[in-house]
């Protein structure tokens, strides 16, 4: 077995070696919110948290981390406070029916707010142009998911999610002499899978997630694709090499590798320390980045209730807050 364990290190060393190249955004792919996480610990990790197990959370990470669900029920509210003042909300549930003898089942939904920008169009007057109606884009997602722990070691998980984004009316011109308003709406369905390892060396876990694997989408004539996503990572209890009893305290510790279709490999680093199973602190690293590096977060729970809190600085941007609340039952 630690064969094995040294054989998926080396992996994962390969994989983040070309992860520092020049950083460019390649720019193809729409309905980016999907990239967008919302989850405040998730937040607080740098969303080094394909390894992680979440509860109902996991289905906007890696769908097999809700595999292994100890409650019959799991949910989860959270709100993304977004740069240019975006609301991203999002709210999940898990279900374990007969103590998980038919797997866990979950529900996701994601609601985008973009506020409010005023529209216009091309005029014959001095200005070049006339006021239209106020616009109010939005996006949204709505998924299924289910996970199954296939052995002691091994767990599945998929979703599949109907997610569209409404950009508002526009005025166009019908005919030689007259003008009429189309919706510009967008829907697409998109799937997302994941397994989880658990190696046998101490809690190292290994695993991977695709997310948002769909058909091209068109708005009008430009067609374009979701925001692909492949990512590969470990994570591990660091203070149990050092034999500390993760009932009084426990330092996990997660690494991802990132290959996005529209922008450069990234590495994903967290780390979270817990005292008492209670108190939490947390903390991410990513890279390459053109503003967002750095993240920190903190948690409280107990009695099956939990509620988190994620911050970070986006540069020129204004900074992001998470916020998480949790409930298991």
């Amino acid at each position: 077995m630690r064969r094995n364990t040294y054989i998926i290190l080396w992996l994962i060393i390969l994989i983040t070696q070309p992860l520092f190249p020049e950083n460019k955004k390649l720019a193809q792919t729409g309905l980016k919110f999907l990239s967008v996480g919302s989850d405040a610990r998730g937040g607080g990790l740098g969303d080094a948290v394909t390894t992680v197990e979440m509860g109902s959370s996991s289905l906007f990470f890696n769908p097999a981390g809700m595999a292994r669900l100890t409650t019959r029920f799991d949910l989860a509210a959270s709100q993304n406070n977004w740069f240019a003042d975006i609301k991203h909300n999002s709210y999940s549930v898990a279900f374990r029916p007969a103590l998980g003898q038919y797997g866990v089942f979950g529900l996701t939904f994601m609601s985008v707010d973009y506020g409010k920008v005023q529209g216009t169009m091309v005029w014959g007057n001095d200005q070049g142009f006339i006021d239209t109606e106020v616009l109010k884009p939005s996006a949204f997602a709505a998924g299924v998911g289910y996970a199954r722990a296939l052995s002691d070691k091994f767990s599945v998980g998929g979703q599949m999610k109907i997610t569209g984004q409404n950009l508002g009316k526009s005025v166009v011109p019908v005919g030689d002499d007259s003008l009429g308003a189309i919706q510009n709406l967008a829907v697409a369905t998109a799937f997302d899978f994941g397994t989880m390892f658990r190696t046998g060396f101490k809690s190292l876990v290994f695993g991977m997630s695709v997310r948002n694997f769909s058909n091209e989408i068109k708005y009008e004539k430009e067609g374009f694709q979701l925001p692909l996503t492949f990512r590969i990572g470990l994570s591990m209890n660091l203070l149990e090499i050092i034999g500390i009893d993760p009932k009084y305290m426990s330092c996990l510790g997660s690494i991802d590798a990132v290959h996005s279709r529209d922008y450069p490999e990234q590495i994903k680093v967290g780390l979270e320390y817990k005292l008492l199973n209670m108190f939490c602190l947390r903390a991410g690293f990513m890279a390459p980045s053109d503003e967002q590096h750095y993240a920190f977060g903190f948690g409280i729970q107990k009695f099956g209730a939990a509620i988190d809190y994620a911050y970070t600085p986006f540069g020129v941007f204004d900074n992001v807050q998470r916020f998480t609340l949790r409930f298991a039952l």
